[in-house]
Parts: C-alpha cells; structure tokens; sequence
C-alpha cells in the first residue's frame, strides 16, 4: 500500500471545506425542495449553523462522523493522535455547548449525522422536515 507523506496529507487536509460541502448541498436541496426556505452557514448565528431559518428559529448542523467524532465511526488517526485527539474533543465539546445555547434560547435544533445520511437519506429528510413544520405550525398558533 502507498502511504502518502507528510506534506501530501497537508495539503490534502488543508483542501476540505468547512462549507457547501456534499453533505450539505445535498440536505439544502431536499429541503428546498420540500418548500424550506433558509439561509446557509449564517455567520450571525451562535455556532454558524450549516442551515438556518431565523424566522422560525431553526438552525440546522450537518455533522460528519470524522469532525464531530461519531461514537460509532471516528478512527483517531494514527500519526499526531496526541493533535487529532484534542482536536476532536474540543469539537464534540463545542457541539455540546452550541446544543446547549440553542435549547437555553428556545430554538429547535437538528442535528444530522453524515452516517444517518448515507444509509438512509429520506428518512432522515423526511424527520427534518416534519420538526422544520412543526416549528412554522408552532409559530403561526402563538401569533
């Protein structure tokens, strides 16, 4: 097997993208088509949700099993596991602590696994979709 040296890996991590990644175009687009309208990596927002709708307070996280370490998939790599471990935690520790700030502010929060979204996409839309008219419905009754 050819292992990639050090400053191909670099450069390699240095290209992924923190937004419109294919995860999320691929969510924006089911929800654009279901008839959501939303703003994407809103940067006013506490934890710059992948995808948000301020009118109804909803934000929207795409997570993917690497970054936010998914108990189930993550794999510490094994080069600099001192770096990627501290690295992963703070991520995990700040996905709490966003989760938490939304539920204090009363907003609905989703939070979608790239796993979740890979084995069963329009389960996992339709879900988000029922909570995202819930919350319109929700907003519309206390008007």
């Amino acid at each position: 097997m050819n292992i990639p040296d050090a400053d191909f890996r670099s450069k390699s991590m240095g290209r992924i993208r923190g937004k419109n990644t294919k995860l999320e175009q691929s969510v924006s687009k089911a929800l654009w088509r279901n008839g959501h309208r939303f703003r994407k990596n809103v940067l006013s927002l506490y934890g710059k949700p992948d995808i948000a709708i301020k009118k109804y307070k909803i934000v929207i996280f795409i997570d993917s099993c690497f970054w936010h370490g998914c108990k189930s998939h993550f794999k510490l790599p094994s080069k600099n596991s001192d770096y990627w471990s501290k690295k992963i935690n703070r991520n995990i520790q700040r996905d709490m602590e966003v989760t938490q700030y939304y539920i204090n502010k009363e907003w609905v929060l989703i939070r979608i696994w790239e796993h979740d979204l890979k084995s069963c996409f329009d389960m996992v839309i339709e879900q988000a979709c029922k909570k995202v008219f819930a919350a319109k419905r929700q907003t519309f009754d206390c008007s």
